[in-house]
């Protein structure tokens, strides 16, 4: 069965240099529960426009999605000190309300176009899902010490498993910047 996967590279994203052409990826936004997580990751770079900064919440190592309509997406990342600190009180209390909203992109290099373009996103749309189960456990963790990859700013990896939530939604894929291929991600549950 086919998968998106895509690993990222840390380093680029908080330190874009021109000539390497690696991927790289970032959560926009993100809302857990009732809780926001801040934007305060705000030196890194937009690969399609490098002159400019883009604000975010985390910085992408890893993503995957199975390409399945009700498929988590798994996103591995680093957070800012106070984020994780945000993601542990929700850890550590008893977490009721599951939903999340988030947005994304991931970026790769074409080398026949010689561009970065948008591998895997939501569009610019608000995605809504549900915080992955595993048995009773939730698919969430962050870790205790700090990254060794990018020492600064202080960053902690984390991962999270998302579920659609039972509304039909739209994720982009792409393979170049003009083969582009919009999939479905979530269905509608009438009654």
């Amino acid at each position: 069965m086919p998968q998106f996967r895509k690993v990222c590279d840390v380093y680029q994203g908080y330190n874009y240099k021109k000539d390497k052409q690696t991927n790289v990826g970032y959560i926009t936004a993100i809302k857990v529960g009732d809780t926001d997580l801040a934007v305060d990751q705000t030196t890194c770079k937009d690969p399609l426009s490098p002159a400019n900064n883009v604000a975010v919440v985390a910085v992408l190592s890893d993503v995957l999605w199975e390409l399945g309509v009700t498929d988590a997406i798994y996103f591995s990342g680093q957070l800012s000190v106070y984020n994780k600190q945000t993601l542990l009180g929700l850890i550590y209390n008893t977490m009721t309300n599951i939903v999340v909203t988030f947005q994304f992109s991931v970026y790769e290099y074409d080398p026949i176009a010689k561009k970065y373009f948008k591998c895997f996103h939501c569009a610019k749309t608000t995605m809504n899902g549900l915080i992955e189960k595993r048995g009773e456990d939730l698919n969430l963790s962050v870790s205790d010490d700090a990254s060794k990859e990018v020492q600064s700013p202080e960053n902690y990896a984390f991962n999270i498993g998302i579920k659609p939530k039972p509304s039909q939604q739209t994720l982009t894929i792409a393979t170049s910047d003009t083969k582009n291929v919009v999939k479905p991600w979530g269905l509608t549950v009438s009654g």
